[in-house]
């Protein structure tokens, strides 16, 4: 049976929130999407996810959500990392750490789809061994879900290339987040993986990563710290879809996907943001 999937980069903020709101429904009835996931470990002001903002993703028919290196920025978001079977965490991080590893979503269609969060260790802040912890992994999902998918988040595109290379015929697909940069070597790998390094970023592409660039210029230039706020311009839906055979576990088909925005932004927060942190100087 095939099965589309739809992959949706790193969602920035009020304005990539917004934007998902806006186009997502249409997209997943336009290109037949199955199964809908999402990097969300930004929506929540630029660093972070609240409930509020997980709620309404799923409501916008997000199935799936993943998070990174900023999953526990917002505190109140652990109750949701503890209960609820849709949203993971880093597998390679701490076993003591709160959250899932990885994730199931019944399609409409029958077949199960998995998705599994991976860190980068490189220019990253210290996790276990992301080759040993999908070793451990891998053998559980074989009777749980019939398409594994696999979010590396990771600064290095060669950490994240490898991760590919490494995962190649044994998942349906790795993709790469973290970065807010598209990139355009998405491909089926030898053995059937379907493969891209960076998805790109969903939210303000007038911006430095999703951040006004001129405080960004600020902190570089000075070594300063100052707020780095939420841009507003040229907001875009950054997404890949891939085409997944359920029975042979092979991918098909991978696809860039960049749709803009409609409606203009007037704003780059609001209440379901949090708390905002003044000095919040990082990406």
């Amino acid at each position: 049976m095939k099965l589309n999937i739809l992959c949706i980069g790193d969602i920035v903020g009020r304005p990539g929130r917004r934007v998902v709101a806006e186009k997502l429904g249409p997209l997943v009835a336009e290109l037949n999407i199955d199964c809908v996931i999402a990097n969300a470990e930004n929506a929540a002001g630029g660093s972070g996810l609240t409930p509020q903002i997980y709620n309404k993703l799923l409501r916008y028919g997000v199935n799936l959500i993943t998070l990174g290196d900023h999953t526990y920025r917002k505190r109140e978001i652990i109750t949701t990392l503890e209960t609820a079977d849709n949203i993971v965490r880093p597998a390679n991080l701490s076993e003591n750490a709160a959250g899932k590893g990885f994730a199931v979503y019944k399609t409409g269609k029958g077949p199960v789809v998995a998705v599994v969060s991976l860190i980068g260790r490189i220019f990253m802040k210290p996790a276990d061994c992301p080759y040993n912890t999908i070793d451990k992994i891998l053998p559980q999902l074989q009777s749980e879900a019939d398409i594994v998918v696999v979010d590396v988040h990771a600064e290095a595109t060669s950490e994240k290339i490898a991760m590919g290379c490494y995962l190649d015929g044994r998942v349906s697909l790795c993709f790469g987040t973290h970065t807010h940069v598209v990139t355009a070597d998405e491909r089926i790998l030898p053995r059937g993986t379907a493969y891209i390094t960076d998805i790109g970023m969903t939210g303000p592409h007038d911006s430095v990563l999703g951040r006004k660039a001129e405080n960004v210029l600020k902190s570089f230039r000075t070594q300063m710290p100052f707020p780095f706020e939420i841009a507003t311009g040229d907001v875009k839906m950054h997404a890949i879809v891939v085409t997944v055979d359920s029975s042979t576990k092979k991918a098909e088909r991978i696809e860039r996907i960049s749709i803009e925005a409609e409606v203009l932004e007037e704003t780059g927060y609001d209440s379901d943001d949090g708390k905002p942190e003044y000095f919040n100087n990082h990406f």
